[in-house]
């Protein structure tokens, strides 16, 4: 199918052709009809991506620091890496969408239904139950493609709470400016509207609407007249601008206790002396309302009992379509453009051209929602990515395209010799990006095609922690080699099936990612300690940094929470460094996350292993950025070493050792990935035993749970 994504690294806007997205638990697929395009956020993209460094750095200094953090972390040539990776990520455009649902997973709508949703610009989109809502027969493809931007403005109406004869000022009148006003005089508002275009004041006042010039006109004295002299009840600020000027002019024309909203996005250095003696109250409006960013309400579908939330963004969406269905909201005088699909780069090129615009409208093909979904997408641009031969093993499947996957596993496998065969992510977009510029033969959305597939021999599983239990046993079962990224499974009972079904595969591999014990400075300190006969003691120190409580890897079921995620590496470790089994465990959580029930992204871990060496781990979230994020202490027969970040490795008491310093970062995961496909092809033994990642993976899972106790 085909959806315009958009690049942050140069801000050029690309028809794409990419597989079909799946339909999610709970979600709906929905062939699209038209879609419109969002003159302020899309201009945002465009314009941010097609600035140089220096600009992106001015309009996002908050990430500045961040960088500059990591430089002082992970060295520069980590940190461009990282930049320049975030920077590939292509996003998708476009969040007002409408068209008829082609596959439900949900009650709620059924096969046919033309549905309104915030999906993006592509012929066919993907979305939670929760950012739907069912059309009217009484408003139109083109019409209700306004709803979501409506919605923005009326969750500000919300916010606002203005009353029937109240005097509203609605800085702006763009797209969000206009609806407002409309829905703001539907409710028997007196409104002003400012702008400075001519063309969109004359919309407003054939709305209803009061206009002024902020250039040319007194706009406070305007004010002072609409409200009798008193001063306006509330200003909604729907503008889009660095300036101050609009919060400032706002708190002059309000009355005393008056309300001010931003919908827009405007300069917020504001002076106390315009807001202290009238006593005004000032909020920023999140988006179309209730629900929007909560994970449970949005991708889980849990909805706010009515009785509790009148107004989510869901039915927000349906208010929006009743004023449609009734004739009191009009959009057809808001449509300024009209493009078809094949020409979105050109609808896109428009937002920055300086052509005046208002309404730009995509239309898309025709097509029978009875189409078979295409899954699976041929890249044009594969032409073999290896010269070594493959007979012996080495095609891989991908299952997963995200940061890490993109960064550091595709070049990895790539770089061993591997053939890239085909990748897959739920949406298609990262698997149709990353595959074209891996080299990829095939991009897909469905997992399924990889276990099908005979000619792949090797899966990468680089997906949601949750997920990674039974996509290697599903691997396993196929006859495929497997490469599981961190973690291999989250309960007892996955790792359980796990062993029994590899105790009946012993010619399959399977590597779970432990790239540490790779890292050539690890390599080095493993040498260093081999001939040393004595208990070693291990002191681990992660300065993890804080996630929010719901981000994926906080959610139990999905990520695992941080031990199961992440302490697993710094657990395999300190076992390869000690080169015997953990015989005993002790974990104590420190604190609780303020927006978890429990907590393990604060931890003390103390191993036993049964040479009597010790090691403890302390996993935190609670340090500072500055300070090293890992550090590894090793203490035996009266030496020590000490490592940093994986780039300075220092050494006290070694007769031929002092240091072995790194100006670039390596974790070990090319080395590892290396070392997995040889043991495939030359049919040697695999790089980490199986026995040993079992091992690690229910002691790590042990940890985690008396962690929750």
């Amino acid at each position: 199918m085909k959806q315009i994504l958009q690049s942050l690294k140069n801000g050029e806007s690309t028809i794409a052709d990419v597989p079909e997205p799946n339909c999610s638990k709970g979600g709906l697929l929905i062939k699209t009809h038209a879609s419109l395009v969002s003159a302020g956020t899309e201009r945002m993209l465009v314009e941010f991506g097609k600035g140089n460094l220096i600009q992106k750095a001015r309009s996002q200094p908050e990430k500045v620091s961040e960088v500059l953090e990591k430089v002082r972390t992970d060295g520069v040539l980590s940190t461009i890496e990282a930049v320049r990776s975030k920077l590939d990520q292509p996003i998708a455009l476009g969040y007002c969408n409408v068209g008829r649902v082609i596959e439900s997973r949900t009650e709620e709508f059924l096969l046919g239904d033309r549905v309104v949703s915030n999906g993006p610009h592509a012929e066919i989109v993907s979305v939670p139950k929760n950012l739907c809502a069912r059309i009217p027969n009484e408003v139109s493809d083109e019409a209700a493609s306004f709803t979501v931007m409506a919605a923005i403005g009326l969750q500000g109406i919300r916010l606002a709470q203005p009353t029937l004869g109240e005097c509203v000022v609605v800085t702006g009148l763009g797209l969000i400016g206009l609806l407002t006003v409309q829905m703001l005089r539907a409710q028997g508002c007196r409104v002003l509207g400012i702008d400075p275009d001519p063309e969109r004041r004359s919309l407003a006042r054939a709305f209803g609407a009061e206009v002024a010039d902020p250039a040319k006109d007194d706009v406070e004295a305007i004010a002072r007249t609409l409200s009798r002299g008193a001063g306006v009840d509330v200003v909604l600020i729907t503008a889009s601008t660095s300036s101050n000027a609009p919060v400032s002019q706002a708190a002059r024309m309000c009355r005393k206790r008056g309300r001010i909203v931003l919908v827009g996005v405007v300069g917020l250095q504001l002076s106390r002396a315009d807001f202290y003696e009238k006593e005004l109250t000032f909020q920023v409006s999140c988006s179309y309302g209730p629900g929007r960013y909560d994970p449970a309400y949005e991708e889980r579908g849990h909805d706010y009992p009515i009785g509790f939330v009148r107004w989510t963004e869901q039915r927000n969406f349906e208010a929006v379509l009743d004023l449609m269905a009734s004739g009191e909201l009009q959009v057809e005088p808001l449509i300024s453009h009209r493009f078809e699909l094949d020409s979105g780069g050109e609808a896109m090129d428009l937002l920055t051209s300086g052509e005046p615009s208002l309404g730009i409208l995509l239309n898309y093909p025709n097509a029978s929602i009875e189409t078979a979904p295409s899954r699976k997408v041929r890249l044009a641009a594969f032409e073999g990515n290896n010269s070594v031969d493959l007979a012996s093993g080495g095609s891989v499947g991908f299952l997963g395209a995200g940061n890490y996957a993109s960064r550091v596993l595709m070049p990895a496998f790539a770089a061993a010799g591997a053939k890239l065969h085909t990748v897959v992510s739920g949406g298609g977009v990262s698997a149709a990006h990353f595959g074209k510029k891996f080299r990829f033969e095939l991009a897909a959305s469905d997992a399924s095609l990889v276990w099908r597939e005979a000619a792949i021999d090797t899966v990468v599983i680089a997906t949601r922690h949750n997920a990674h239990a039974e996509q290697t046993l599903r691997a396993l079962r196929a006859g495929k080699h497997v490469f599981c990224e961190k973690p291999l499974c989250l309960t007892h009972g996955e790792l359980a099936e796990i062993e029994s079904e590899i105790a009946c595969r012993p010619a399959q591999k399977l590597v779970v990612g432990f790239n540490r014990r790779f890292a050539p400075q690890v390599v080095k300190m493993k040498s260093l300690l081999k001939d040393i006969d004595q208990p070693k003691h291990i002191l681990i120190t992660v300065n993890a940094g804080d996630i929010a409580g719901d981000h994926w890897t906080q959610d139990a079921n999905v990520g695992g929470r941080r031990i199961i995620g992440e302490a697993c590496h710094f657990i395999d470790l300190a076992r390869h460094l000690v080169g015997h089994p953990i015989v005993a465990h002790k974990a104590t959580a420190i604190g609780r996350h303020p927006a978890l029930e429990i907590c393990d992204d604060k931890a003390s871990i103390l191993l036993k292993f049964s040479d009597g060496s010790v090691a403890t781990i302390l996993y935190l979230a609670n340090g500072h950025k500055a300070f090293p994020k890992e550090r590894v202490e090793v203490f035996t027969a009266g030496r020590v070493l000490q490592l940093d970040n994986f780039r300075k490795l220092k050494g006290w008491g070694w007769s031929r050792f002092n240091k072995m310093n790194r100006f670039k970062q390596d974790k070990g995961a090319h080395s590892l990935v290396a070392a997995f496909l040889r043991s495939i092809r030359e049919g040697t033994a695999q790089p980490i035993a199986k026995a040993e990642i079992v091992e690690v993976s229910r002691v790590t899972i042990d940890i985690a749970e008396e962690c929750r106790r």
